[in-house]
C-alpha cells in the first residue's frame, strides 16, 4: 500500500530533533542520565525519578510515569526486594542482572535497555526503568497498572444465546479471551506499533498452518508503513490498511464478541488487535460476511437459513425499496393494480411535492433522528427515536407535507436496515439508498436498474486482502455454499472454505 509523504512542518522537525536526542547512548552517570531524562520529560509533572541504593550498597536511580504505574506492585512487589540488603561481589550489568531476576521472578521479568530510545519507549508504555552507577545499559520492569472496566456483553452484538462477554480496551485481557478458546500453540502473535505519539500496540493473531502466510506479510507490511502521528481507534488503521478505502462496502468486520474471532481464526483468517479499542478486526471477509451472526452457529440450522433468506431480502428492500417506489409512482403508473392506485392517487392529492422530494425529506429525517438517538443518552435516546418518528410523522401526513404510502416505506426501509447484523454494511447499503432514489426519479425503473447493476460491478471487482469480495459465488465455489446462502448441518460443513487460500496479487 502506498502512503503519502507528510508535509515538513516545525512540530515534525521538533519530532526529528528529539529523535536525534534519544539515540544517545546510556551514560554510566546517574546525574547524566537524569539532565538527560529531565529535557525529554521536561513540564512532565507526572515524571519521579528516585535515587536510592539497591541491596544496601549500590547506587541506583529510578525512573517512571507515576499515573501509569501500579502503586501496590511497586511498594510490595519491587521496592521492597529492592532495598533488601545482598552480598553484592560486583556491580557490573550481568550480575545486577542476575539478581534482579531471582529476586522479582515472581513479579515481573527484568529486561535490558542499551539506549536512550529503548530508555524511553519504556517509560511511555508504563515501565519503571531502573540505572546503575558505572552501568551503561539500564533495566526495565513492566509494572503497569492494570486498571480496567468489567468485561461485558457488547451493546450492538446482543445474543439470545452465546457468551455474555466481549473485548475491552486493553490488548492483553482481549488476547487472554481468545487464548481461552483456542488453546493450541498454532496460534501465533505478532506486535507491531503504529503512530509516532501514540505508539500503539498493534497485535496480528492468526492459526499457522490455517491462515494463508502471504496476507500475514501484507498485514505486518501495511501496518509497519502506516505514516501518522497517532492510531487511537481501530478504525484508523481499516481505513489505512484496506485495498479498496474509497469504496462504502466494509472489507474487514469489526467485532467485540471472541466467540466471532475464535471461529473466523479457524476459518484461516487474521485476526487484528489495537490498544484502546475494544474492536478487533478480522480479515479477509466477504460480503456473505456482513450478514452473518456468532448466533447463527449456536441455533438450529434450518432457521438459521430462513433467517439469512430473510436479511438479504430487507437488505435488498433497505438498499432499493424508496428507490422502486419513486420509480412506479413517477413513470410506471400502470404497473400498480387499480384499486391501490387509486388510493395512493387520493393519499398523494393534497401533497405539493413529487415522490423524490418525499423521498429525500423522509429519509433524511429518519437518518437524523437515529444519529439522535445513538448520541443522546440510552434512556432519552430511545424515546427520541420512537417518539420523534411518530409525531413527525403524523404531524407530516395531517400537514399534507408527506403522503402515508410514503411514510410507510420509509419506515419499511428503516427496519430492514436493522436487520443487518453488520453496521458497516447497513452504513454501505444506507448510502447506495440515494443515488438509487436519484436515479429512479430520472430514468423510472431502467434507472433502478442500472443502479443495481452498477453496484453489482463494483462488488464483484473487489478484494479484500486478495480475496474476491462475493466468494463463493463469483468466483463460484460449491464449497462455500454451505456457509452463504444457507447454514447447512455440522456433519456436512465439514471442509474449511478455500477463500483465503490464496496469494496476495
Amino acid at each position: 500500500m502506498k502512503t503519502k509523504k507528510r508535509v515538513t512542518d516545525p512540530f515534525g522537525n521538533k519530532l526529528k530533533e528529539l529523535d536525534k536526542t534519544i539515540e544517545l547512548k546510556i551514560s554510566s552517570e546517574l546525574d547524566d542520565n537524569e539532565t538527560v531524562l529531565a529535557q525529554l520529560f521536561a513540564n512532565c509533572s507526572d515524571l519521579v525519578v528516585r535515587k536510592l541504593h539497591m541491596f544496601g550498597s549500590i547506587p541506583g536511580m529510578v525512573v517512571y510515569l507515576d499515573v501509569l504505574v501500579d502503586d501496590q506492585l511497586w511498594d510490595d512487589g519491587f521496592l521492597e526486594p529492592l532495598m533488601q540488603p545482598e552480598a553484592a561481589s560486583s556491580s557490573s550489568s550481568s550480575h545486577i542482572y542476575e539478581i534482579l531476576n531471582f529476586k522479582l521472578a515472581s513479579i515481573v521479568q527484568p529486561r535490558i535497555a542499551k539506549n536512550m530510545n529503548e530508555v524511553v519507549q519504556s517509560i511511555v508504555r508504563g515501565e519503571v526503568v531502573l540505572f546503575t552507577q558505572s552501568a551503561t545499559e539500564a533495566f526495565s520492569f513492566g509494572l503497569k497498572n492494570k486498571l480496567h472496566r468489567q468485561l461485558e456483553e457488547p451493546a450492538t452484538e446482543a445474543v439470545i444465546r452465546g457468551p455474555r462477554y466481549g473485548f475491552i480496551e486493553k490488548l492483553d485481557i482481549n488476547l487472554a479471551l481468545i487464548r481461552h478458546r483456542l488453546r493450541t500453540p498454532r496460534l501465533k502473535t505478532e506486535k507491531l506499533c503504529a503512530g509516532r505519539l501514540s505508539q500503539t500496540d498493534v497485535m496480528i493473531v492468526y492459526i499457522e498452518d490455517l491462515a494463508e502466510q502471504s496476507v500475514v506479510e501484507e498485514m505486518k507490511k501495511r501496518i509497519s508503513s502506516i505514516d501518522m502521528d497517532s492510531v487511537l481507534e481501530s478504525g484508523y488503521i481499516e481505513e489505512l490498511i484496506s485495498d479498496h478505502p474509497y469504496s462504502p462496502f466494509p472489507l474487514m468486520q469489526a467485532t467485540q464478541r471472541p466467540d466471532l474471532v475464535s471461529g473466523s481464526l479457524i476459518e484461516g483468517k487474521i485476526a487484528v488487535l489495537i490498544d484502546g479499542s475494544p474492536n478487533v478486526l478480522v480479515l479477509p471477509i466477504t460480503f456473505w460476511f456482513g450478514f452473518q451472526t456468532a448466533e447463527d452457529y449456536y441455533s438450529n440450522f434450518i432457521y438459521v437459513t430462513m433467517l439469512r433468506w430473510l436479511r438479504y431480502l430487507f437488505a435488498f428492500l433497505a438498499m432499493a425499496l424508496p428507490a422502486i417506489f419513486i420509480a412506479i409512482t413517477t413513470f410506471h403508473q400502470e404497473m400498480i393494480p387499480t384499486s391501490l392506485a387509486l388510493s395512493l392517487a387520493a393519499a398523494r392529492e393534497v401533497v405539493p411535492f413529487p415522490a423524490i422530494a418525499e423521498g429525500l425529506i423522509m429519509e433524511i429525517t429518519f437518518e437524523a433522528l437515529r444519529e439522535a438517538g445513538i448520541r443522546l443518552p440510552r434512556p432519552v435516546g430511545q424515546t427520541i427515536s420512537i417518539v420523534g418518528a411518530l409525531v413527525i410523522g403524523q404531524a407530516a401526513v395531517q400537514a399534507g407535507i408527506i403522503s402515508a404510502p410514503q411514510i410507510i416505506v420509509v419506515s419499511v426501509t428503516g427496519i430492514a436496515s436493522f436487520l443487518i447484523p453488520n453496521p458497516g454494511m447497513s452504513q454501505a447499503i444506507s448510502i447506495i439508498r440515494f443515488p438509487l432514489m436519484f436515479l429512479a426519479a430520472s430514468f423510472g425503473l431502467y434507472g433502478v436498474g442500472i443502479g443495481l447493476i452498477c453496484v453489482l460491478i463494483h462488488l464483484v471487482t473487489l478484494k479484500s486482502f486478495g480475496v474476491p469480495y462475493m466468494t463463493p459465488i463469483a468466483p463460484f465455489n460449491p464449497t462455500g455454499l454451505t456457509d452463504t446462502l444457507i447454514r447447512a448441518p455440522w456433519r456436512v460443513m465439514r471442509r474449511r472454505q478455500k477463500q483465503t487460500q490464496r496469494r496476495m496479487e
